[in-house]
This record gives C-alpha cells, sequence and structure tokens, in this order.
C-alpha cells in the first residue's frame, strides 16, 4: 500500500452481454458467495436502422432489456444488490463517459484502500517474463540444426534453460516456421526437433 504494506487488494471484473454467460455465471451471482457488486449497463436505443423481428413482435433488443431487468430482479430478489447505468445509444461520447467513469471510480477506490491504482508491478512483471521467453525462442531457434534433430532436454541443457519452457517455445516454433521439422518419439519427451535441409 502506500504505506510500504504488503497487501493482497483488487476487484476481479468479469463481464457478458445478454444472456451468454448466464448458466455458470449469474448462477454463480445469484446463488453462490456474497463477496461482489453488479453493474448493468443499459442502452435505451437498440438501434439506428429498422429492428427485426427475432420472434414475432419482438427485437434482439427487447430481449435484451427483458434479460436485464429479469436477471436484475432475480438477483435482488436472492439480496444481491446490483447499480443499473443508463446511456441513450451506444456512440463513442457515450463509451467515453463510461471509460471515464470507470477510471475514477479505479482511482477512488484504490484512494479508499491506501493503494496506488496506476502502479501495476505484476504487468511489468508479466512483460519482462514475456521479454526473457522471446530471448529463449531466439537462443532454442539458433540451437536447432539439420539432421537427426536434438530433443527438448538436450536443447534446454545446452543453453541452460528451463525444459518446459524451452519444449513451447519449441512447439511454437514448430507450428509456425516451415523450416522447423518435428520427428515423433514414443513419448512426447522423445521428439525431435531440426531444422530442414
Amino acid at each position: 500500500d502506500l504505506n510500504g504494506s504488503i497487501v493482497h487488494q483488487g476487484i476481479a471484473v468479469y463481464g457478458n452481454k445478454g444472456s451468454t454467460d448466464q448458466h455458470a455465471y449469474v448462477q454463480q451471482l445469484r446463488d453462490g458467495v456474497l463477496n461482489f457488486f453488479v453493474t448493468f449497463i443499459e442502452v435505451d436505443k437498440d438501434r439506428h436502422e429498422t429492428a427485426l423481428e427475432v420472434e414475432n413482435g419482438y427485437t434482439s433488443g427487447d430481449y435484451l432489456h427483458g434479460f436485464l431487468r429479469g436477471t436484475r430482479s432475480a438477483l435482488y430478489e436472492s439480496g444481491r444488490e446490483s447499480i443499473t447505468v443508463s446511456i441513450a445509444e451506444v456512440n463513442a461520447f457515450n463509451i467515453g463517459a463510461l471509460i471515464a467513469m470507470y477510471e475514477r471510480a479505479v482511482g477512488f477506490y484504490a484512494s479508499l484502500v491506501n493503494i496506488n491504482a496506476y502502479d501495476q508491478p505484476g504487468v511489468e512483471a508479466g512483460k519482462k517474463a514475456a521479454t526473457k521467453l522471446l530471448q529463449l525462442q531466439r537462443q532454442v531457434r539458433e540451437k536447432l540444426t539439420a539432421g537427426a534433430g536434438q530433443t527438448t532436454e538436450e536443447i534446454a541443457h545446452s543453453i541452460d534453460a528451463d525444459p518446459e519452457d524451452v519444449f513451447h517455445a519449441l512447439r511454437h516454433l514448430a507450428s509456425n516456421d516451415p523450416q522447423i521439422r518435428t520427428t515423433a518419439g514414443d513419448e512426447t519427451v522423445d521428439e525431435k526437433f531440426s531444422l530442414e535441409q
């Protein structure tokens, strides 16, 4: 936190459109652990063009509206609180306003729990790890030779690298570089990788 103490704070953000994830996601929210809040984003105007009916008398927009109100009611019946943000239509201005609102909410939440919302060491750690893996991929590619080929273990040993990382680099290279050949072995660990001559 801002005082230098190690804390484990954050909000997990999940989302879905319409009824796509009703079975897995909303079921958990309605009847699972009560450790969340839900924000519904309601759009008043479905579309600019004439809406096509998907069933006699109902458009897809009618269904989305019905599912929003129905899901909200089902959550409320189980004591789940929610917020509904309504916008007139989907356009650049309204999307920008939503983004600005959520950016401000993140900053406000961070001030409540005494953390810097804009310092992201986890993201930076991921970028550094990705850079190392790209460098490893280059090393692996340079170790490949023509002929009988080498196993993952042999290549990993020759460059002092983690065999699992080398394996995934080899699989990626073999799937995307037509010059790299894979020779099957009895087991996956026996596969040999080489360059086409």
